[in-house]
């Protein structure tokens, strides 16, 4: 079965100078604000698309990991997953890396990099962002 998660963008004034807002409305985890400052140069408590991206990405790449090792017969106690998104002012998402730890009993360090590695390929999220260099630093913890 589909389903379908909205999130709303909001936005006043001019890119530099301007402010905004993002809300995740299917969740109701409320609003937060966004300034050209905040994604380019420093957060100071503010988020950017990047950085929900990157929650995003973290998010789904450690659901696909976790069902991928278990198909595998090598269940994860745990996955941590970091993933830092780098943006290019002029340019855009340049690149995202994933840092992978994980806690798998019974499985081999080079095996765990081999499906991090291929899971780094395969999660919903990183299809949607094909276009975009993705590296998967794996390790076991």
């Amino acid at each position: 079965m589909a389903t379908t998660r909205t999130a709303q963008g909001h936005w006043e004034g001019t890119l530099i100078e301007g402010k905004g807002t993002v809300s995740l409305e299917s969740s109701g985890l409320g609003s937060f604000d966004l300034t050209w400052v905040a994604r380019a140069e420093s957060p100071n408590g503010l988020t950017s698309p990047e950085e929900l991206l990157g929650a995003a990405h973290a998010g789904c790449y450690s659901m696909a990991l976790s069902n991928e090792l278990a198909k595998a017969g090598s269940p994860a106690e745990s996955v941590d997953v970091k993933a830092d998104v780098t943006f290019q002012p002029g340019t855009g998402i340049t690149g995202i890396v994933l840092t992978v730890r994980g806690r798998v009993p019974g499985v081999t360090e080079e095996k765990f990099v081999e499906i991090a590695t291929a899971t780094g390929k395969a999660c919903p999220v990183s299809k949607a962002l094909a276009a975009t260099p993705i590296t998967v630093n794996a390790a076991l913890a």
